[in-house]
């Protein structure tokens, strides 16, 4: 980057934003919501993988945060205005996750009840992610109503939530955390 370049430009002061394409769109519309959103999430993920030391975990982490780069592309992209091509998610960005998620399960105890979340930072940190990415996804449900979004994206972050719950659970049996079960007062 030339030293001139500076990361305030001064088009955004009024409340609007540039989407991939030129259009300019209100800063709270329904498109920024969707990838912005998915910026926190990646942005909790970089954290969990600052935290663990598992460097095979790490590596994964970060395969998942360019994946969710891609996501955010797609979501701040204009179709109609669009002159770049970008890359997509897949159908095998998927099944890299469906097949982690059953490697891990396959290590942990079988789940038979709710848990509440927590037990250890790491675990808490996780879910905390899993409830971003579980926003998101609805958020991109809601956007999907009036600007068609890729279904491999809402796909993605619908098994991608689940991936991070299994991930907590597996975190919590490898640092030796009992999970905390919930049983209902009522």
């Amino acid at each position: 980057m030339s030293q001139d370049w500076k990361i305030y430009t001064k088009t955004g002061d009024k409340g609007e934003t540039s989407l991939i394409g030129g259009t300019r769109v209100a800063k709270d519309h329904d498109r920024i919501e969707a990838y912005g959103t998915l910026d926190e999430l990646n942005s909790y993920i970089g954290l969990i993988r600052d935290l663990v030391s598992n460097e095979e975990l790490r590596s994964k982490l970060t395969f998942i945060q360019d994946r969710l780069f891609i996501a955010e592309s797609e979501l701040a992209t204009d179709p109609e205005y669009n002159v770049r091509t970008l890359p997509q998610l897949s159908e095998e960005d998927i099944a890299v996750l469906e097949i982690d998620i059953d490697a891990m399960n396959a290590t942990i105890p079988e789940l038979n009840s709710f848990i509440l979340p927590g037990g250890h930072p790491y675990v808490s940190h996780c879910h905390i992610a899993r409830c971003i990415c579980r926003r998101a996804e609805r958020i991109t449900i809601r956007l999907n109503r009036n600007y068609p979004v890729d279904p491999v994206v809402m796909q993605y972050l619908n098994r991608l939530s689940d991936y991070l719950f299994v991930l907590a659970r597996k975190l919590s049996y490898e640092l030796g955390v009992p999970e905390i079960k919930w049983i209902s007062k009522a």
